[in-house]
């Protein structure tokens, strides 16, 4: 398909999904990469009551927390 095509297609809502190889898509600037952190016991147990609580993981929980932080630390710094 020619991309004056996909584009009409695209413009017109009709659903494009179908001629998109979605087994290749990133989100630029959320790549993953693995850090390891220790935390004293008192910490651990206090993020999993937590994550039980709301029904997360520890990882998860640890997830949105940091970057609830950030994006806060971020909101402050451009005031």
């Amino acid at each position: 398909m020619k991309a004056e095509e996909f584009d009409e297609k695209f413009d017109s809502g009709e659903d494009i999904t179908s001629y998109l190889d979605l087994s290749t898509i990133r989100r630029p600037g959320y790549e993953q990469r693995r850090v390891n952190v220790d935390f004293p016991l008192w910490v651990i147990e206090a993020l999993d009551k937590e994550a039980e609580r709301i029904g997360v993981t520890r990882q998860s929980i640890i997830k949105v927390w940091i970057a609830e932080r950030l994006e806060q630390h971020s909101q402050v710094k451009n005031l």
